[in-house]
């Protein structure tokens, strides 16, 4: 391909022989040969007794930041990836790489305005708008004790249980005060159902069967379950009215008609955007199959890698680590790595098509917007300008997202 780019860098001389002085001043201190104090061997009496080549592996580790830095000043190629490396040649008198140097791939923009992209015109039905007002209601709810009468579906049942497989007590079947509610699913089939109509104080025994797609060890087995019945608790969901109003935070809406319009143009504003974000991707999927491009896969790699840390970040917003999260779905590595390879390529083509418009269009943005920009956002985010600025990476890439917006809105127009 032709963003792939081969350079070759020495580093010989002073240049080269300093960076083992240096390595060996960093291991000095840890060196241990007979006859020596650990840490006072010379660097004559190491390369005599170890040889110049144990240096090698750190040497060139040191040696590397220098090498790529001065093949980037003598090709005045910019990178977009890491590159690759490899070491070619290397002595007491000096060391060779080539690196490998991926650059921007080619664009060839084919039809990207006026794509006759249909979108969606947004409304919101009675059906919908019930759904989410009975969705609000149950959200404020209130649990309280059911003093009589007997358990119904959509009731908490508050339990003691144990479960027998095999003559054995089940390991983790049983529980204490164990609140369920009636219709969850939380349990297997047919224990919450055998449970509906148990008054306050009875027990009752479900004799059941595992599922077949349970685990491989239980599955098809069957089990016996002593449930008794403690407590009935149920969700008293409030009225419509002005207290339900200001509950949610309508505290000038007086009347049904008002609270219900307020919950339509909510739910309207929901859908615009969605319509909006769908709408945007159509039209960035059509001008992308339009364009040419040959991306290397090292790119797609590379963006996976970027995938992959913002979802092992959000995982530890869970409390999860990726590595508990791949053994808990039976994941490895590489199947989480090809499950984001589609999404990861996409990604990458949108984002060259995006550059291509920007450049295409001559898309400029002056200082003063960028500034205005940043005013602007520091003050959503209620931050400082210089702390905004600094915790996106600098106005460069303010001034690129500013870019990058304008020519999704030439794409989209």
């Amino acid at each position: 391909m032709k963003n792939v780019n081969k350079v070759k860098v020495s580093l010989e001389g002073k240049e080269w022989t300093s960076i083992l002085d240096a390595t060996f001043k960093k291991k000095q201190k840890d060196i241990k040969i007979d006859g020596f104090r650990k840490g006072s061997v010379t660097k004559e009496v190491f390369i005599k007794k170890l040889g110049i080549e144990s240096l090698y592996p750190d040497a060139i580790d040191e040696a590397l930041n220098v090498a790529y830095k001065k093949a980037l000043n003598e090709s005045k190629l910019i990178p977009i990836i890491q590159p690759d490396v490899d070491v070619l040649e290397i002595d007491e008198k000096h060391v060779t790489f080539e690196f490998t140097i991926f650059t921007k791939p080619e664009v060839t923009l084919g039809t990207y305005k006026n794509l006759k992209v249909k979108k969606e015109a947004a409304k919101v039905t009675k059906e919908e708008l019930d759904a989410e007002i009975e969705k609000l209601r149950t959200k404020l709810a209130e649990i309280v004790v059911k003093d009589k009468g007997k358990l119904e579906d959509k009731n908490t049942a508050v339990i003691d249980f144990d479960g027998v497989v095999d003559g054995e007590k089940l390991e983790g079947g049983s529980g204490t005060d164990y609140p369920l509610e009636i219709g969850s699913n939380t349990f297997i089939p047919g224990f919450e159902s055998g449970l509906v109509g148990m008054k306050v104080g009875e027990t009752k025994t479900l004799d059941l069967k595992f599922p077949t797609d349970y685990t491989p060890e239980l599955k098809d087995k069957p089990v016996t379950f002593t449930v008794t019945l403690k407590a009935i608790k149920e969700r008293i969901i409030p009225e419509l009215g002005k207290d339900l109003y200001e509950d949610l935070g309508f505290k000038d809406v007086k009347t049904e008609s008002e609270f219900r319009s307020e919950i339509e143009k909510t739910l309207l504003a929901k859908k615009e955007a969605n319509i909006e974000d769908d709408y945007i991707e159509a039209c960035l999927e059509k001008a992308a199959d339009n364009m040419k491009i040959d991306i290397n896969k090292e790119i797609i790699e590379e963006e996976v890698h970027r995938m992959r840390h913002q979802y092992e970040e959000k995982l530890k917003m869970q409390g999860l680590t990726l590595e508990q999260y791949m053994q808990f779905s039976g994941q490895t590595e590489g199947d989480l790595n090809k499950a984001m390879e589609p999404e990861a390529t996409k990604r990458v083509k949108y984002r060259y098509l995006i550059e291509a418009v920007a450049d295409k269009e001559k898309i400029t943005v002056t200082d003063k917007e960028v500034d205005e920009e940043a005013e602007k956002a520091a003050k959503n985010y209620d931050v400082p300008v210089d702390e905004f600025i600094k915790m996106i990476g600098g106005k460069d890439m303010l001034e690129y997202d500013i870019k990058m917006r304008r020519a999704v809105e030439i794409i989209k127009s």
